[in-house]
């Protein structure tokens, strides 16, 4: 099999590679990562773009070394043809997207730098018909990719310091590599800086060649997606239908304990699911692991430790574990079915935003919840105290660039911490509102100092820092709220937002019945305010705000469930 486009600005024939120093060549769709690694190759895979994406535009990545999803062009990538003005309206539509995108750039810069001759792009290969080695200084193959899915495709580097995996910044995962760094790795080979509009990182090699470990990163990844609704979906629902049923055969006598067993399953969710990414078992093993494991560790919990205490150790178990995790390099966290999900092409270590709004609560709201349950007696001072270290210390973790490399937890977790400290303080609105701006941006600053300084190179450097001034600040804004608000369009999403609607509306009408579920616990009071204004910032900071409402919501809802179990037949408690 060969592949069938032959792009008019492409050198076509294999001869023609001979005595360049660079060759980039295209394979059949059907070469796999054993056959490169077999072949002499640095192997790993590429990430095909954002999402599931036509091959073409595969292709046109990898030549501008940027990349946008397909929804932020104004209109759908045009059919190639050998023509002048196919070029034109490629260029023309990659105008219209809120990035610096610009069709080409790799072979413009050769050109600006006299390389051009140099350079060899061969469109119709095969393995066997590679040029002998000899005629270049560096061999790129890359698998022509299928648009059928968002698989990654095998890519193989031979030439001087290539002798293992492929790997780069873009992904800092061994064996994964990205469209965009392509382009910036030819780049490097010449000597040419990497132009700003390049977000792409240069490719290197790392440890021993290990074919079977890509395919099996490969497969992992694949079933991210698709496993997220019976896997977890599903379990919730079951253990809710559960409890339903608990409350009804029981006549309402066992609905509070049932409550609190229901809310700490959820709350270990992700605790479980991180077990599930070290174990890789296929998918009814996964979905029986957190099926039952998830409520026997609230159960033991429960048994172990009283009221806001259990909640707190819950939260803290599954928010240090993920912190551990992401401290050493986040292999787990990656591959968790709440993870950044690297298989989509968006995020590839740290924490992603199903994570981002998970946590938040989990901090926030569980700070409060240890408060109340191992330091009912602390002062005010000292509560508020708790809530901003303990918030920023989780902000610097998950957002610093050497590990969790989330810039909007570096914005919602000081809020949240912020504004909790500020209510059970018993401080003014005006001076809550002042902080809950002032600190993130100290945060953002201080973070980006940081990874200045340590080299960390992570998407808040990338993306802001190097952003090429306010025009491309501008940019970023707009792309992240255009992915916001077609967040709110995705069928599955919008499916949940009447829920969500409708939780909000009855909690507004209630306000004084969540007040009397919390009286004398200003602490859990606190935090509950303060996961909420996490998750308010939160979704419209993130370019998946529909996302980060409906998880954050659904936490908080689990935290303020555990309130009304504990307040069974307490009409008034003591104060703090």
């Amino acid at each position: 099999m060969t592949i069938a486009l032959a792009l008019f600005l492409a050198t076509p024939a294999a001869a023609a590679a001979k005595e360049k120093q660079v060759v980039l060549a295209w394979l059949p769709s059907d070469t796999t990562v054993a056959q490169l690694a077999h072949a002499g190759f640095s192997p790993g895979v590429m990430s095909a773009g954002l999402g599931t994406v036509p091959p073409l535009q595969t292709y046109l990545d990898v030549g501008q070394g940027n990349r946008v999803f397909d929804s932020l062009y104004d209109r759908p990538l045009p059919k190639h043809r050998n023509d002048v003005s196919w070029l034109l309206e490629v260029v023309e539509r990659a105008e219209s997207a809120p990035a610096e995108i610009e069709p080409f750039l790799l072979k413009k810069t050769l050109r600006e730098n006299h390389v051009r001759e140099e350079f060899a792009e061969i469109t119709r290969t095969s393995l066997d018909r590679l040029p002998p080695r000899g005629s270049y200084q560096l061999l790129i193959a890359v698998t022509w990719p299928t648009g059928k899915s968002d698989e990654p495709v095998p890519i193989g580097i031979i030439g001087n310091g290539f002798h293992g995996n492929l790997t780069s910044d873009s992904t800092r995962t061994d064996g994964y590599v990205l469209s965009t760094d392509v382009a910036p790795t030819i780049l490097r080979h010449f000597g040419i800086p990497v132009p700003s509009a390049m977000s792409g990182q240069p490719i290197r090699a790392e440890g021993a060649v290990d074919s079977a470990a890509i395919e099996s990163l490969v497969d992992r990844m694949d079933v991210i997606s698709s496993r997220r609704g019976a896997v977890i979906g599903i379990n919730i629902v079951i253990w809710l239908v559960v409890l339903l049923l608990v409350a009804l055969l029981s006549r309402g006598r066992l609905a509070r304990p049932a409550v609190k067993v229901a809310g700490l399953a959820i709350v270990y969710l992700p605790l479980v699911l991180l077990l599930g990414a070290a174990l890789e078992p296929g998918e009814t093993a996964e979905r029986l692991l957190v099926l039952l494991l998830s409520p026997f560790l609230a159960g033991l919990t429960l048994l172990l430790l009283r009221g806001y205490r259990a909640l707190a150790v819950a939260a803290a178990l599954t928010v240090l574990a993920y912190a551990v995790d992401v401290i050493a390099g986040s292999p787990l966290t990656s591959l968790s079915l709440l993870g950044p999900n690297p298989g989509l092409g968006v995020r590839f270590y740290g924490i992603g935003n199903e994570l981002e709004a998970l946590l938040a609560v989990l901090v926030v709201a569980g700070i409060g919840a240890a408060l109340t349950g191992f330091a009912r007696g602390v002062s005010a001072r000292a509560g508020a105290a708790t809530f901003v270290t303990m918030g920023l210390l989780a902000a610097f973790v998950f957002a610093a660039g050497r590990f969790g490399a989330d810039v909007g937890a570096a914005i919602v977790f000081p809020v949240g911490a912020v504004v909790a400290a500020v209510v059970v303080a018993g401080r003014g609105r005006r001076l809550g509102l002042l902080a809950a701006v002032a600190v993130p941006v100290a945060v953002l600053a201080l973070l980006a100092l940081i990874d200045l300084a340590s080299g960390a190179n992570a998407h808040l450097t990338r993306s802001v820092l190097d952003a090429g001034g306010l025009g491309s600040l501008g940019d970023v804004a707009q792309r992240r709220l255009q992915l916001s608000a077609h967040s709110f369009s995705r069928p599955v999403l919008l499916a949940f937002l009447p829920v969500v609607v409708a939780v909000v509306v009855v909690a507004y009408l209630r306000l004084d019945t969540l007040r009397a579920w919390l009286e004398g616990k200003s602490a859990m009071r606190a935090g509950l305010l303060g996961a909420t204004a996490a998750t308010v910032i939160g979704t419209l900071a993130n370019d998946s705000g529909a996302l980060l409402l409906e998880i954050g919501a659904a936490y908080l809802l689990v935290f303020t469930g555990f309130a009304w179990a504990e307040s069974a037949g307490r009409t008034r408690a003591p104060a703090d």
